[in-house]
């Protein structure tokens, strides 16, 4: 007598919707927004489109939703690493190494994000959302462990390493030979030229 099929567990609700937002960004970072469809998403996941909608409402919708997973993925990775610094170098390398490896595990939909413009006010407003938590972060980082620098030189810093690692993201998800390490590295050689005058009070 064969042993009977093991039945297979049935996702709880939570489980499904992480598995459609991982699926809808592998789908949005290889076809774009615009050519992206929830009838592929939807076969990709082993459901029903209506089961799609249920859950985020539209295709604006789900996109939404990746962008806000992203976002707070994104500070989750980087407050942990910088936690484990102890002084203003380590922590800078440490913060560029977590964010251009959360870049490169997500290059496909990162690089979409970046190049195309797509969706409601509501998802451009969500990356820059983003952008303003990441900044808040670096300027936060940068005002404890450089004390000495004027506030204007904290902004104007905070900014240049903001667009500078975007740029820089960009540049590295056409290399796949350039590590997050790499990237780091070029960072942070860039930053800390121009910071370490501030630092005669910091340690």
């Amino acid at each position: 007598m064969s042993a009977a099929t093991p039945r297979r567990r049935r996702m709880s609700r939570d489980e499904r919707r992480r598995q459609m937002l991982d699926v809808a960004e592998q789908v949005f970072g290889e076809h774009g927004y615009q050519a992206t469809s929830m009838d592929e998403i939807a076969d990709r996941c082993g459901v029903s489109k209506p089961m799609l909608y249920e859950h985020f409402g539209s295709k604006d919708g789900l996109l939404l939703a990746c962008m806000r997973r992203s976002k707070a993925e994104l500070l989750d990775v980087t407050q942990k690493a910088m936690a484990q610094a102890t002084d203003p170098a380590d922590i800078l390398w440490r913060g560029m190494v977590a964010y251009f490896g959360f870049v490169d595990s997500h290059s496909a939909s990162f690089a979409m994000i970046l190049r195309e413009p797509f969706g409601p006010p509501e998802t451009m407003k969500a990356l820059d959302d983003a952008r303003a938590q990441q900044s808040g972060l670096i300027a936060g980082v940068l005002t404890t462990f450089v004390p000495d620098a004027p506030a204007d030189v904290i902004d104007a810093y905070t900014q240049i390493m903001m667009g500078a690692s975007e740029r820089l993201a960009q540049w590295q998800t056409g290399r796949p030979e350039v590590s997050a390490e790499d990237a780091a590295r070029y960072m942070t050689d860039f930053c800390w030229s121009g910071l370490s005058k501030y630092l005669s009070g910091a340690g």
